[in-house]
């Protein structure tokens, strides 16, 4: 196909449904769009779309190029990300990824990198998803659990997140506190909204605790954190965040069963690059001197 800029097009007809859509996201006016759908559609000899009152719907021929076309607009989207991240400037975007429970260690983490580095624009994006680096979605992903296995990444280990189990003074006061384990069934708890987690330590609070004595649930951590230190019900905090808020008291101690490993993500394209390497030598150092404190 000699015209990209057409399938481009087409692309963003059939992803968007509106010929208005596609056009403010291209930037071209929608006499433009209608062109190159039309000049498509001539070149290769079938309908791409049904045009109805409500958009445009893609046709079976439709469907089949738009696969090619999210393949290939992918592609270049892996490609510019790994052009962006090249050079030895430690300048320009740098995107990191984690979930929002570890925004205490990196948004300082990411505010002292821009003191040292001001040239760098930080986008820290929080998510449960797992963002794919191999599509330049980001260039340091900071994740816990089982280590990453994507061939094409490279993965190092970085630290650990300890979680104990924390109530408010509050709490203690109108409760008191669990004697021993087999006494967390008389309390009350924060948890999370889905009984199957696979969070370890809200499995292990399961196992032992009917799910009716969990009566303040969410699907946020940052709810959960919240509604513990504003004495909700007992919950599990890391003992980073926890250390901050001087009327919590720790009901259990950190578990090794509770505890998850933390890695820092970069994929291979981009590992050696002046500003990634940049920001993980600053995190590492950085999370040293918090643990130190």
């Amino acid at each position: 196909m000699d015209n990209w800029d057409e399938i481009r097009t087409a692309f963003q007809v059939a992803r968007l449904g509106t010929v208005s859509g596609a056009a403010e996201v291209l930037g071209v006016h929608h006499a433009t769009v209608i062109r190159h759908i039309d000049a498509l559609e001539g070149r290769m000899g079938v309908k791409l779309f049904q045009r109805h009152a409500r958009g445009y719907t893609a046709t079976e021929a439709g469907t089949d190029l738009m696969r090619v076309a999210q393949t290939t607009d992918d592609q270049l989207q892996q490609l510019e990300g790994r052009i962006k991240g090249r050079g030895n400037a430690v300048a320009g975007e740098l995107l990191v990824t984690s979930l929002i429970s570890f925004a205490p260690l990196m948004v300082p983490a990411l505010k002292t990198f821009r003191a040292r580095y001001p040239d760098v624009i930080v986008r820290f994006l929080t998510d449960d998803r797992v963002f794919r680096l191999e599509y330049g979605e980001a260039h340091v992903a900071l994740r816990a659990g089982p280590a990453p296995q994507e061939p094409d990444n490279v993965v190092q280990a970085f630290s650990r997140q300890d979680i104990a189990m924390y109530a408010h003074r509050d709490y203690v006061e109108a409760h008191g506190l669990p004697e021993d384990e087999a006494a967390l069934k008389d309390h009350y708890f924060v948890g999370h909204d889905d009984p199957d987690s696979r969070a370890p330590f809200q499995r292990w609070l399961t196992a032992r605790v009917p799910y009716d004595r969990i009566v303040f649930r969410t699907t946020d951590t940052r709810v959960s954190e919240t509604a513990v230190i504003g004495g909700a019900g007992i919950g599990f905090l890391g003992t980073r965040e926890a250390s901050r808020h001087p009327d919590l008291v720790q009901v259990m101690p950190p578990r090794e069963d509770w505890t998850a490993p933390l890695w820092l993500v970069t994929h291979v394209d981009l590992h050696r690059t002046a500003k990634v390497q940049a920001f993980l030598s600053h995190l590492k150092e950085f999370c040293g001197e918090a643990s130190a404190r």
